[in-house]
């Protein structure tokens, strides 16, 4: 399934993948025993326990002994630590993360087996046959909306099946095989895998710049969300946010080509509207206007962001899948957030420290935002930030230093390469270079060595703080640190 990779285009927004996403997907009672690489992934391992959970054979290798693992070895799955050709020799299938290179050894010898290589998106749609797809996609918010509509739909009275990229603080897993016939996905658009879905139900949160790595421009990622829009089912509905415009010109767009929307938003043009949001320390409420009747909405998260992320749920749940209002907003008011999504992780020495994921422009900018209404007059907000991938810090680090400036202190770390190689001149300093520009009165900090950067935080962090780690890499690590350092532990 595996094709050359050629210059993306509008008229060909995939052609730089590395897995012919339109081809049919296999059965999964076809597959026979499954072996994946990279399987204590976020998403992958929620491939995998769905798999366990229907019987499937499933074994796998990670280069990292991440807690998940001995979690899927509970459930059934044989794991390993590190990379070897004879972990998949007995597979009847591979399935892969877009992390995993085309030189990997266990890949190149599966290859030369001639055994059936899937993407993880291709494994999972296996896995949706004959279910009601929702799948969530967007730049931000995809990972919370995504929980949101299971815990709605979950507070309905419904036990759906879902795949998300983070753990729901409600269940502790990121996958769950359900018995009704709904199936909730988070849709990622990086690789351009959110097109083998074909959903009854899609939420499209908003349309960014974003993984100009794989699409090459904007004018590409936009041709992407068109194609994912293409694939929702004969009937089916498109849930778009009307407060952000790459979403409006995509929901404007899909009603042209006969595809019926609902949009939400503050924007009083919204299908549904919200007003009147209200922030009482990590709680929040907002009215809900729809079909002309309003309803107010209570969450157990904080951020306007978070109000749009569950009003995309609510409009998926109750337009989308015919569930009722009052049982959609009930079922929302009982969310507790999903893990690395404005997580708490302790106090100490008066500092509380949160820790985010959020490593995009639009991502860092909300939650900075979120933090520093929480704070208010009473504290300061003290950031740190990991710029994730080289070739996103290349292209973004202005409107990144500008999502981070209004926060009292920013610390910017190195760059977490993930799957990239390093870029010539391309550090976490063009981050730190751009926060001042935004702001020049911040206070900014470049540490580019990660082991002296819970030790900085530390000596900067007062009583009254509220420290912020962000970030898609290893900077989850740091919070935890600081804590220690703040309380004195011994290491």
């Amino acid at each position: 399934m595996t094709q050359t990779p050629r210059t993306p285009s509008v008229d060909d927004p995939f052609a730089a993948a590395r897995f012919d996403f339109r081809a049919p997907v296999p059965s999964v009672d076809d597959l026979g025993r499954v072996h994946f690489l990279a399987i204590g992934g976020a998403g992958m391992s929620g491939v995998a326990r769905i798999m366990l959970a229907r019987g499937v054979r499933v074994t796998g290798s990670d280069a990292k002994d991440v807690p998940v693992l001995k979690a899927l070895e509970s459930e059934g799955a044989g794991v390993w630590v590190g990379f070897h050709e004879g972990h998949q020799e007995r597979a009847d299938a591979v399935v892969m993360s877009s992390s995993i290179r085309d030189d990997n050894v266990e890949l190149v010898a599966a290859r030369e087996r001639g055994v059936p290589v899937l993407h993880r998106a291709q494994g999972l749609a296996a896995l949706m046959q004959g279910r009601r797809p929702v799948a969530v996609a967007g730049a931000n918010g995809k990972t919370t909306t995504t929980s949101m509509l299971t815990v709605a739909l979950q507070g309905c009275g419904l036990d759906p099946s879902f795949a998300v990229g983070g753990e729901l603080a409600k269940h502790g897993t990121n996958a769950h095989d359900g018995s009704d016939d709904v199936f909730v996905v988070e849709a990622d658009e990086s690789d351009g895998s959110f097109v083998v879905y074909r959903p009854e139900v899609a939420i499209v949160t908003n349309v960014q710049p974003d993984h100009l790595d794989f699409y090459s421009n904007f004018t590409v990622v936009q041709a992407a969300y068109d194609a994912f829009v293409g694939t929702i089912r004969p009937g089916g509905l498109l849930v778009t946010c009307a407060d952000d415009a790459g979403a409006v010109a995509l929901a404007e767009r899909a009603r042209a080509r006969g595809t019926r929307v609902v949009t939400y938003g503050f924007d009083s043009g919204a299908d549904v509207v919200l007003s009147g949001h209200h922030q009482d320390g990590v709680t929040s409420s907002v009215t809900v206007s729809d079909g002309g009747a309003e309803r107010r909405m209570t969450l157990g998260v904080p951020g306007r962001h978070n109000a749009l992320n569950a009003a995309a749920a609510y409009a998926a749940a109750v337009h989308g899948l015919g569930q009722t209002p009052e049982r959609v907003l009930g079922g929302l008011a009982s969310f507790t957030g999903t893990r690395r999504r404005f997580e708490p992780k302790g106090e100490a020495g008066g500092v509380v420290v949160v820790d985010d994921y959020a490593h995009n422009a639009g991502k860092v900018a909300a939650v900075v935002e979120t933090a520093k209404d929480l704070v208010g007059d009473t504290g300061r907000l003290v950031v740190v930030f990991q710029p994730h991938l080289y070739s996103r810090t290349r292209d973004f680090a202005t409107q990144l230093g500008a999502g981070l400036s209004p926060a009292d202190v920013v610390v910017v770390m190195d760059v977490y390469a993930a799957r990239e190689d390093p870029i010539p001149g391309v550090s976490g300093r063009l981050v730190a270079d751009a926060v001042t520009a935004a702001r020049p009165e911040a206070e900014v900090h470049y540490v580019s060595s990660w082991s002296e950067v819970a030790g900085h935080v530390a000596g900067l962090a007062r009583p009254g703080d509220l420290v912020l780690t962000v970030g898609a890499g290893d900077v989850t690590m740091v919070g935890p640190e600081v804590l220690r350092i703040l309380g004195g532990e011994a290491p």
